[in-house]
Order: C-alpha cells, then structure tokens, then sequence
C-alpha cells in the first residue's frame, strides 16, 4: 500500500517541477509578469517567500531556512504516517501532500521562494496564485478532514 502513496508523491513532485520549469524557462513568465487565458484564469508569476497564500512571508535568509526546515519535518512526518497508514484514501491523500511539499522544499532550497504562477479571479476579486504542488497538498488535506469527519461505521 505504501508503493501506491509513494508513486503517487513522486508523480506529483515531478508533474510540479515541470510545470515551474515549463513557467519559467519556456513561457517566461518571470519576465513577462501575466497571461490572460479566461475570464476567470490566468498565468501570473509570483515568487512566494512565505508559506501559504505567502504568510510569514519574512523575506530573508534565516526565514527562508526556517521554512525549509519546518516543511521538512511535516514532510518526513507526512512519510512516516504513510509508510504506516492501512487505509488506501489516507495513503492516496498523504502521497499528495508528500509530493506537493517535496516540489516547494526543492524550490525553496534551489530559489529561496516557490514559484506560483496558476491564478484565479472573479471580477476584481483576486484568489490566491498557487501551483501543482499547492493544489496537491490541498486536496490531500481536504481528503484527509473528508475522512476524518466522515461518520464510523457501526
């Protein structure tokens, strides 16, 4: 069962690194700052010093160490709970939130930010940019409240 969580985190770690090495250095997008693509969706680069939606974002060396040491403890965490997890959604939910995590501790580390660049809009009101990575740990936390919540069986 394990096999499965880890496939599933290297196939989101390697679908995450292509699509920043596809944004960057085939788009541009660095340089280019935006494309419109729908009403509601566009390419926007953002490079993210902090975590989430770029809170703590302090900007320097010791935060950007920091970051990374902390989201390497939740990932290497994240691997042990997998390694042990029975239940196929929770290995299926965690190897999302490995691989995500891996793909911004590398960015962070090569970078010192993540690259974001997947934006939605509505009207004015701007949504947070993110990536694959964010996505992946997202639905995989949302999985994982899911189940949580979800009544026992009995």
């Amino acid at each position: 069962m394990k096999r499965l969580g880890y496939a599933l985190a290297v196939t989101v770690f390697v679908l995450d690194q292509i699509s920043k090495y596809w944004i960057v250095n085939i788009v541009h997008l660095p340089q280019i700052g935006f494309i419109e693509l729908l009403p509601f969706f566009r390419l926007t680069f953002v490079g993210n010093v902090g975590v989430s939606m770029n809170m703590l974002a302090g900007g320097t060396e010791l935060s950007r160490w920091l970051l990374v040491g902390a989201t390497t403890v939740i990932a290497v965490a994240v691997a042990w709970w997998m390694g042990r997890e029975t239940q196929r959604a929770d290995v299926l939910a965690l190897g999302l939130v490995l691989g995500g995590a891996l793909g911004n501790i590398l960015d962070r580390i090569r970078l010192g930010y993540v690259v974001d660049f997947l934006h939605f809009f509505w009207g004015t009101h701007s949504f947070w940019v993110f990536n694959v990575a964010d996505a992946a740990i997202s639905g995989g936390v949302l999985l994982l409240l899911l189940r949580a919540l979800k009544p026992a069986k009995g």
